[in-house]
This record gives C-alpha cells, sequence and structure tokens, in this order.
C-alpha cells in the first residue's frame, strides 16, 4: 500500500505519502490564497522525499471539507485527476475528521475550523475516531463549549472556545493514517464531491435588468 494524500480545505496545503504503516514524507505550507501554486509542488517534494514515482501510488486520500470553494475545490480536482491517470481508488474523507485524528484526544471534543464571515465549521467527536454529529457552519457562540476545541476556530475566537487545544490546521500524514485505517478495517468513505455547507460568495442577482435590442 501507498496512499497519497491531499487536503486544501483550510489554509494549510498538504501533501504526504502513507505506507499503510506510517508517513513516509509529509509536506505543509499554510497559505490561504496560493492552494492552486502549492499544491502540485508539495506532492513533487514528498514523492522525491520516498524516492518514489507517482505511478507506484495505490489510492488516493483527499479532505472533501468542509471548505471554501476555491481552495476545496483545487485538492478535489487533483486528486480525482491523479485517480483517473493512475486508475486507482480515490477516498474522501471529512476534513475535520483529520484534525480529530491527529488530536489524539480520547474523550469528548469538538473541532472547529474558519469558515470565514466570522463562523467556524464544526462537529463534536466522542473520541478522535468518532464523530457524533453531521459538519456544520455557525457563528462560534452559538457553538460555544467547556469541551477541548481543536483546530483554528479554537484560536480566533477564545472566547467562545476557551479550551483550546492542537492542532490548528489539517495535515496530509493525519488524513492519510486515518484512511489507512478504515482501509484495513474495510470501512466507509465519502463521495469525492465537496462539502461546502453553503452558497458561494458571488451568485446571480435575483432582479436583475433585462436589456433588449430595439
Amino acid at each position: 500500500m501507498l496512499l497519497l494524500a491531499v487536503d486544501t480545505a483550510t489554509p494549510a496545503v498538504t501533501a504526504a505519502l502513507h505506507d499503510g504503516t506510517s508517513v513516509v514524507a509529509e509536506s505543509s505550507q499554510v497559505d490561504a490564497r496560493r492552494h492552486g501554486e502549492l499544491l502540485l509542488p508539495a506532492v513533487d517534494r514528498v514523492l522525491d522525499e520516498a524516492g518514489v514515482k507517482l505511478d507506484a501510488v495505490t489510492g488516493i486520500v483527499v479532505g472533501v471539507g468542509p471548505g471554501p470553494y476555491t481552495g476545496l475545490r483545487v485538492g478535489l480536482v487533483t486528486a480525482a485527476t491523479f485517480g483517473s491517470v493512475l486508475g486507482v481508488p480515490v477516498h474522501g474523507l471529512c476534513t475535520l475528521d483529520g484534525l480529530a485524528y491527529a488530536s489524539g484526544i480520547e474523550g469528548p471534543f469538538v473541532v472547529a475550523t474558519d469558515a470565514r464571515r466570522k463562523e467556524v465549521y464544526w462537529a463534536r467527536y466522542d473520541d478522535s475516531r468518532t464523530r457524533v454529529t453531521e459538519p456544520a457552519v455557525d457563528r462560534p457562540a452559538d457553538v460555544a463549549t467547556e469541551l477541548p476545541v481543536v483546530g483554528a476556530g479554537a484560536v480566533l475566537y477564545p472566547e467562545a472556545f476557551p479550551d483550546g487545544r492542537g492542532p490548528e490546521h489539517v495535515s496530509a500524514g493525519a488524513l492519510a493514517g486515518l484512511a489507512a485505517e478504515r482501509l484495513a478495517a474495510g470501512g466507509e468513505f465519502l463521495p469525492v464531491t465537496p462539502l461546502y455547507l453553503r452558497r458561494p460568495d458571488a451568485q446571480v442577482p435575483k432582479n436583475y435588468k433585462v436589456v433588449t435590442p430595439k
């Protein structure tokens, strides 16, 4: 097994290789505006570090969000393209699940990431592998909790989430590790489609003026 994992649902542009037992190589860079520019070089770095070619990959893992429209699509399109070219399966995972898995917390907690517009994407977990609510987007005050909170949401809104924990951003290595466990256990994955949770900012005006030639 050699899994290539990528995620661009948060400001972290991250890629990793996992051999089914451990992370072989990983690259992450935080830059919310350069997902498209940074992802393929990150993939090249992890392949070079591991000393393998792309055709050695046996499966693709991708974070499907939730996340902002443009950045999220970069990872999904890249993963789908690799899967098609290589003829290997593409496994979708909730990005919040990757953060939860990386936290290692073994009691109830929340994962919250930045959804912009003074909101967070969030979900609740019983432990680092068990999500108990569907991902949602809400204002921090509506999610406020004394439980531990993992992710950038805790950093941005400490008044709502006083018990903030790391990591702040998702890592492809954590996604790949979670995927390897699920593959070994025969677990299910999400469709490789973006989990937006709300409409894009750009919309067609409802009452636009129709101009017809005279």
